[in-house]
């Protein structure tokens, strides 16, 4: 991409980008706390968790000394609760492997309980502010615009990485997973106001069928319906673990299946798999 545009996007972003907390600090694990709850989760949903968890549990060793049931408490609110106790592990690895400090090095957060690509590249380049391309779905869409075509995952990367401007990375991988976000959108993309239009491929073609993000790495597809879902029945649980025990014997009940038992009892299994409970005395409660 051309200087000229590169500078337009990074200019963008300045006068764009939202007041978040974590877009405040540099800390690796302020950083890390928020990739993890903002995966699938709504950014004002995330806010007065992120700042309640930190206030709480404010480094990796703080976490990693609570237990997982404190852990899960505050997730309230966030689902995905498997992410939380991800959390706890990833926490309870730093300071077992890493003496209580977050890894700076890629293949070292990748070995880390819950971390994948794209959150290991978030935190060196929004903690660390290395040069590293970040590519989650907001990128991934705009990456395949500007070229034109569905981008396979190893190309989406190199193509990020290509792109960041060594001397601002922060400001780069922040700018452009804005612009992803609140102009160039699933639906009804605002080119008009894209500050790298004159560079995407997709716009010069008048928007022609298929939109290149179809397919494309990193661009996420819609989920699965959840009224109704294991996954409604599994909150529910957690949720209801979260003010005390519930006994077995009602956990069909508190998942809001009345009718089937059953199916109850194979979701709790796989809560009790997952780490988000424990059983004792005909009992379930949070580990």
């Amino acid at each position: 991409m051309p200087g000229g545009v590169s500078d337009a996007v990074l200019a963008w972003g300045a006068q764009h980008l939202r007041d978040l907390p974590w877009r405040r600090t540099r800390d690796p694990w302020a950083v890390l706390v928020s990739e993890v709850m903002a995966q699938q989760t709504g950014v004002d949903r995330v806010v007065p968790s992120y700042c309640a968890f930190l206030e709480r549990l404010p480094t990796p060793a703080a976490c990693a000394a609570a237990p997982a049931a404190e852990v899960l408490r505050l997730w309230a609110g966030l689902g995905y609760n498997r992410r939380a106790v991800s959390l706890h592990r990833c926490a309870q690895e730093i300071v077992d492997r890493h003496g209580g400090a977050v890894p700076a090095e890629l293949d070292a957060l990748l070995r880390l309980p819950g971390i994948g690509p794209y959150t290991a590249r978030a935190v060196l380049a929004f903690a660390f502010e290395r040069p590293v391309g970040v590519v989650d779905t907001n990128v991934g869409r705009v990456l395949a615009r500007w070229s034109g075509r569905p981008l396979a995952a190893r190309e989406a990367q190199q193509l990020a990485d290509a792109l960041v401007p060594p001397a601002d990375a922060w400001a780069w991988n922040q700018a452009v997973m804005e612009l992803g976000g609140a102009v160039c959108k699933r639906r009804r993309p605002r080119c008009d106001r894209c500050p790298a239009s004159s560079e995407c491929r997709w716009h010069a073609s008048g928007q022609a069928p298929p939109d290149p993000a179809d397919g494309s790495a990193g661009v996420g597809l819609p989920q699965s319906r959840f009224e109704g879902s294991d996954r409604q029945g599994r909150g529910r649980l957690v949720h209801a673990l979260r003010t005390g025990p519930v006994a077995v014997a009602e956990v069909h009940r508190v998942m809001g299946w009345p009718e089937d038992v059953e199916r109850a009892a194979r979701v709790a299994r796989g809560v009790v798999a997952d780490g988000l409970a424990i059983q004792v005395d005909g009992a379930l409660r949070l580990p």
